[in-house]
């Protein structure tokens, strides 16, 4: 079964997650903002979907390891970018997941 912490028009599929990066506003020590393009993309992000899991070849479908809310920390470059109502979501295969953030 597919968990999503919101209305969201997008369900994944097998393994993978939906989730959104936890943006930190960077401010240097003299009081400067840095833009966007000049920030480093954070690698933890909350899930807010969760896919049905992988099926295994006699049929039966593993278990994920994380849930809706988890706070996870993935590979930098291993999600694939999205945007769905000016909202921005990475999609990730849970085997890509290095961890869950307590």
């Amino acid at each position: 079964m597919t968990q999503t912490a919101k209305k969201l028009s997008l369900r994944p599929l097998g393994n993978r997650v939906v989730a959104q990066r936890q943006e930190k506003e960077e401010t240097l020590k003299g009081g400067i903002i840095l833009p966007d393009t000049a920030k480093k993309k954070q690698e933890t992000a909350k899930v807010v979907a969760v896919g049905p899991g992988q099926l295994t070849k006699d049929g039966k479908t593993l278990p994920m390891p994380v849930q809706v809310g988890d706070l996870i920390l993935m590979d930098k470059y291993a999600a694939q970018e999205i945007t769905i109502d000016d909202e921005e979501y990475v999609i990730v295969k849970a085997d890509e997941i290095i961890a869950i953030v307590n």
